[in-house]
């Protein structure tokens, strides 16, 4: 399941299921159960900030969907949120910036007319992929356009959504939504967010989606044990489940040590210029080994804990 962890913290796997095509155009997938999931009372998501003379940059990690019941938003968040003048999220998420991203999707994320995801598929794992479909209610034939990335995605977000969780209620969405009037950037762009699954070889992408074909059953329980950890402020400890089984180098790469250094850099030329700014970027950036902090440390930039 080392890989669902990330899919699900990743604002793209949110964003494209949102995109999809296949998805939109189909109106059995996008039903949805009421969760299970309580909030829990809690000292609140982990809040960071980098400071110098003239300078202040808050660090938040975000839960790119959420179900709508969590609490979270608290006194110190909307203090840090309401003195910035800028809020950065990893990708745009208005309207507009989402129907950009469904048309980038339709170019990337669909096979070639004479292809068919399952065809790719050895017998065993057309049974588990079919079986997988079956349980979310699904036809068997409903992602045989896409490319195995896509798919893979789609099997991670949609059990979520069917039990609850939604993308509206994710943390980035809300943030966005308090932030008003001030000046909103992104550290990436959707194509960029894309490319990174798209760029998998073949082999790795297949992979990908049978873990998520396999984990239907888990990947809520995985997620709602990660949001209990973010919701309690406890970076460790969601740290220790992301990393557990996370095996696979180039994935881990990808998907979260290239960014971070990325990032950090951002933060390190952004604190040359006066200004508070309140980034928020998925907890997973913000936790354990090599996150934007250890590479922050790196250049000489202390992190403070605010909460």
């Amino acid at each position: 399941m080392k890989h669902l962890k990330l899919l699900a913290l990743s604002a793209a796997s949110v964003a494209l299921f949102s995109a999809n095509p296949v998805l939109a155009e189909d109106p059995v997938i996008t039903a949805t159960a009421t969760a299970d999931t309580a909030a829990a009372a809690s000292e609140g998501p982990a809040l960071w900030k980098v400071a110098d003379q003239d300078t202040t940059i808050y660090l938040f990690g975000t839960i790119h969907a959420l179900p709508k019941e969590i609490e979270w938003y608290d006194a110190e968040i909307a203090e840090a949120l309401t003195s910035s003048d800028t809020v950065v999220t990893e990708i745009k998420m208005d309207p507009g910036s989402e129907a950009a991203m469904q048309q980038i999707a339709i170019s990337k994320g669909l096979l070639p007319p004479e292809t068919s995801l399952r065809s790719l598929l050895t017998p065993d794992q057309t049974q588990s992929y079919e079986a997988a479909l079956t349980k979310l209610g699904l036809p068997t034939e409903a992602f045989d356009r896409l490319e195995p990335w896509m798919a893979a995605l789609s099997l991670t977000m949609l059990p979520l959504m069917q039990q609850g969780y939604s993308p509206d209620a994710g943390v980035d969405k809300v943030i966005l939504s308090k932030a008003g009037d001030i000046e909103q950037q992104a550290l990436e762009t959707a194509e960029f967010q894309i490319g990174i699954f798209d760029g998998l070889p073949q082999e790795s992408q297949i992979a990908f989606m049978m873990e998520a074909a396999e984990g239907i059953d888990e990947v809520k329980p995985i997620l709602d044990s990660m949001v209990a950890e973010w919701v309690e402020g406890d970076a460790d400890a969601l740290a220790a489940i992301m990393n557990e089984g996370l095996t696979d180098p180039m994935v881990a790469e990808k998907l979260l040590y290239e960014r971070n250094k990325t990032w950090a850099e951002w933060i390190d030329a952004r604190m040359d210029s006066p200004g508070t700014i309140f980034i928020a970027v998925g907890a997973g950036h913000l936790a354990g080994e090599k996150s934007v902090q250890d590479y922050l440390a790196e250049r000489g930039i202390a992190t403070d804990r605010v909460q």
